[in-house]
């Protein structure tokens, strides 16, 4: 077999597979979906006071009430 009866007959599976594809109904969905769950903000809970300070005893960084972290660095 020589390479143009190779490519001859690679052209007819590809042009049989891209008629059959063509034949394919598929069923339409919608992708995006409601978003939901969204809480309702509020006071929020008191925390455990020994545990703020072995937090920010633990951290590197930090300025007054906040922890200076990284962001998107990995």
């Amino acid at each position: 077999m020589n390479q143009e009866e190779i490519r001859k007959q690679a052209k007819a599976l590809m042009d049989d597979f891209s008629a059959s594809l063509a034949r394919v109904k598929f069923k339409e969905e919608k992708v995006k979906k409601p978003v939901g769950g969204f809480r309702e903000e509020g006071a929020g809970l008191e925390c455990d006071s020994e545990f703020r300070k072995a937090f920010f005893a633990n951290a590197p960084r930090k300025e007054g009430d906040f922890i200076i972290a990284e962001k998107k660095q990995w």
